[in-house]
């Protein structure tokens, strides 16, 4: 084997690395932020870590594809009262609707098919 070309691979530390703040298509940011080396891809779409701070609330929204995530800390709560800690591997039909809430902040390992769509 060839060692690999440095253009084919991309590092980062989930613990030292910039995040870049999510902004929505209507350009409103909430403060939550994520941290993708995929740059074949649009901010938080296929495989990123996401970080929400304190108090946040995702707006609600509707999976275009699968969701799945890995809560790596803190506790994320769904508009349903189901809660989810750290250690939680959780999947999401794809045209599933929700929001998320977190009251102390969380970091999240995600993977998401594709660009999520508003609902009211």
């Amino acid at each position: 084997m060839k060692p690999i070309d440095s253009k084919d691979r991309r590092v980062a530390n989930i613990y030292s690395a910039d995040f870049k703040p999510y902004v929505y298509p209507d350009g409103e940011a909430l403060g939550d932020s994520v941290l993708q080396v995929n740059p074949g891809h649009p901010l938080g779409v296929g495989f990123h870590v996401y970080r929400m701070p304190p108090g946040l609330t995702t707006r609600p929204h509707r999976h275009n594809g699968d969701e799945q995530f890995l809560i790596l800390e803190g506790e994320l709560i769904e508009n349903d009262g189901t809660v989810f800690r750290k250690g939680d591997l959780v999947w999401f039909r794809d045209g599933t609707e929700h929001c998320s809430h977190t009251p102390n902040g969380c970091l999240l390992a995600v993977h998401i098919a594709d660009t999520e769509i508003a609902v009211d």
